[in-house]
């Protein structure tokens, strides 16, 4: 047993570095004799590192302002470059706006997937023209101009207002249709869709 001790001994002394031999920045003189004499273990560095060995350049030896930042473009160009438009981890939202002159031209013209109207040629665009002008005016001034007819234009034919998209106040049109096999059976306090 004390003999593997002392062979385990043996190469940890062969894997011991002089202090002289590290890349570190240690006392000399007899300065270094007083810090062997006062150190716990006076193999230990002190752990500084040589400047040379570690900092090249070292600091302070380049010119304040001979370093030139390298611009990329567009990443670089901070006129029309917000950070969110360049971060692409986020997905920021959107926002969409619709003004009353928006509303007035879709009551008037219609969209582009269900036209009112055929907007062709000049006349087509002399209308477009006139719509907006309609438009700046608000909402309220279409529905004078429009009468009764406007009104009903947006409103039901029951004269309510339309619902969210998905939903029907009609019977029968639910969204859910279980049947029998997967629904909850009678015994169950539970609300089912059918």
């Amino acid at each position: 047993m004390s003999s593997h001790t002392a062979a385990k001994a043996a190469q940890a002394t062969n894997r011991v570095i002089a202090v002289n031999k590290k890349y570190t920045v240690q006392s000399t003189g007899i300065w270094e004799r007083i810090r062997r004499l006062l150190a716990v273990d006076p193999t230990r560095s002190n752990g500084i590192p040589l400047n040379p060995q570690f900092r090249n350049p070292p600091p302070g030896s380049n010119e304040p302002f001979s370093f030139v930042d390298p611009v990329t473009i567009p990443a670089g160009d901070i006129a029309d470059n917000p950070y969110w438009k360049r971060d692409a981890r986020r997905s920021y939202p959107v926002l969409s706006f619709v003004t009353q002159g928006d509303v007035v031209g879709l009551l008037e013209v219609g969209s582009k997937s269900s036209p009112k109207k055929e907007l062709i040629g000049e006349a087509g665009s002399n209308a477009l023209v006139e719509v907006k002008k309609e438009g700046e005016m608000g909402l309220s001034s279409y529905f004078k101009k429009s009468g009764k007819e406007g009104t009903l234009a947006v409103l039901g034919k029951d004269g309510l207002p339309p619902l969210p998209s998905g939903l029907s106040l009609k019977a029968g049109a639910d969204k859910y249709h279980l049947t029998a096999e997967n629904a909850y059976p009678e015994q169950y306090p539970c609300r089912t869709f059918q």
